[in-house]
């Protein structure tokens, strides 16, 4: 698992994985974040490979893994 419990212990980390995701979502439909970009963060902070595509289905089933996600 590429997410550790410290990453999703409270409400606030909770609310910055999503806020991650859905800029990498943003950025994969083409926008541009402006400074540093979602992408770049994910990557570095949990050494994900590949491309901006690659590295959303990464990151989406980690949060799924450890339910932050939901599938309804």
């Amino acid at each position: 698992m590429i997410l550790n419990e410290r990453d999703y212990q409270d409400d606030i980390h909770i609310f910055q994985l999503i806020t991650l995701r859905k800029g990498l979502q943003s950025e994969c439909k083409g926008f541009q974040m402006s400074k540093k970009s979602c992408y770049s963060i994910i990557k570095k902070r949990w050494n994900l490979k590949g491309n901006k595509k690659s590295v959303l289905e990464q990151f989406e089933w980690a949060l799924n893994e450890i339910g932050v996600l939901n599938d309804n």
